[in-house]
């Protein structure tokens, strides 16, 4: 079971919180360190700094961490060309010695892109399809060999697909609620599938919506790692739960219900649960990215319990 660290930067850190997160990730012997892509706050956060780049931010921890993994939960598709995308991932992939993975969504939130002057096309899902055929089709072209792709939103004609990433195959990872479009993308292009902030029962649901997919593609259902993403909010006891509930501004009932919230005995039970409908992976959002202690409880009294 792989216990990974999800941050949410546009709400608020700069670089070098991120690096002591990072670092305390992987000295706390977590799986991986991700972070969201976005530009802009979401809610009542003040999100000062300011923004930092996903792919920027990766590049920087690449060479200051060894082992975890990193990622995206998700890069968005409206954000970079896809060819630049392409050279961007397999570039931090080989500056992190072949630990990189990559979310990919289509972008939804409207607002970041109107504060900083991305367009935001009214198809998007559409564009989300076509970039994970060039993303790794460019990938997996062979050495002096070309890469050519005409579709309805993106023109490529004798690429010559560089530079390859250190891995032979880096991970995609394709997310969401969707009942059609999703699971047959992810059965396409994916190596993990995330369900994003969902009951047990959704994500059993949707679980099952992916592997009819993916054997209907002609794959084995279990080629895929089932995976969920939850905010985490723990205490060695009822007072302190309620004291980082309170710190990241929500009530402890709602985390309960909807994320990995409580004491570890508590926390360890609902992994377990989520376990029993196929994940065996999870990311734990982390809103309150100056309380190291609350990851320190986790990996010794979670992640211990777990097998």
């Amino acid at each position: 079971m792989d216990l990974r660290i999800f941050t949410e930067p546009q709400q608020g850190a700069s670089y070098d919180t991120l690096l002591t997160v990072a670092k305390a990730t992987e000295d706390l012997g977590f799986d991986a360190f991700f972070r969201s892509d976005h530009y802009l706050r979401m809610g009542d956060a003040d999100g000062l700094p300011g923004p930092t780049d996903a792919w920027i931010t990766l590049a920087g921890l690449a060479r200051e961490t060894s082992r975890i993994r990193l990622g995206t939960l998700m890069t968005a598709a409206t954000f970079r060309l896809p060819g630049v995308l392409a050279i961007q991932v397999a570039q931090v992939d080989q500056m992190s010695g072949g630990r990189v993975e990559l979310g990919l969504g289509a972008g939804w939130f409207e607002e970041e892109h109107t504060a900083y002057g991305i367009p935001f096309p009214k198809e998007k899902f559409g564009r989300l399809e076509e970039q994970l055929a060039i993303v790794t089709g460019l990938w997996e072209t062979g050495l002096g060999e070309t890469f050519d792709f005409h579709g309805t939103h993106y023109d490529l004609t004798g690429s010559p697909a560089l530079p390859k990433p250190a891995q032979a195959r880096i991970p995609v990872l394709i997310g969401g609620h969707g009942a059609t479009r999703t699971p047959r993308l992810t059965a396409r292009y994916a190596d993990e599938f995330n369900m994003p902030f969902a009951s047990i029962e959704d994500s059993a649901a949707q679980f099952a919506r992916v592997r009819t997919a993916v054997e209907a593609a002609g794959r084995k259902g279990d080629d895929l790692t089932y995976s969920n993403a939850l905010v985490v909010c723990v205490g060695k006891d009822d007072q302190e739960v309620a004291r980082r509930a309170a710190a990241i501004g929500r009530e402890v009932g709602e985390l309960k219900e909807n994320g990995l919230a409580g004491t570890p005995a508590e926390v360890v039970d609902k992994i377990g649960r989520y376990a029993e409908i196929g994940a065996r992976r999870f990311y734990l959002q982390v809103l309150d990215l100056s309380d190291l202690d609350h990851l320190e409880l986790i990996s010794a009294q979670v992640q211990t319990q777990l097998p």
